[in-house]
């Protein structure tokens, strides 16, 4: 993130990515828009909330608001190390 965009709010910089999401589409009809969506911004949200946590799931869950389980769900369903490490991360980008 660059400095000018490191005090713009999270939901302005998602607004921009969509408008240039909806920019590139040329007019055509986007497919299942929300699970698209979500495919793109919970695998980087749990990478970084287990980060944030060293790994420990049970805290992860707790800031992302969800149950233990459902997370451990969701880190299935999008292939995540429940201990995301340095170089896991890069090549999941």
């Amino acid at each position: 993130m660059s400095k000018s965009d490191s005090g713009k709010a999270l939901c302005h910089s998602v607004a921009d990515c969509l408008d240039e999401y909806f920019s590139t589409l040329n007019g055509h009809a986007p497919k299942d828009l929300y699970e698209t969506i979500l495919s793109q911004v919970e695998p980087p949200l749990l990478r970084a909330t287990l980060r944030y946590c060293d790994g420990n799931q049970s805290r992860a869950a707790d800031l992302l608001g969800l149950n233990r389980a459902t997370l451990r769900k969701k880190l299935s369903q999008y292939k995540i190390a429940a201990r995301s490490s340095p170089a896991a991360d890069a090549f999941a980008r």
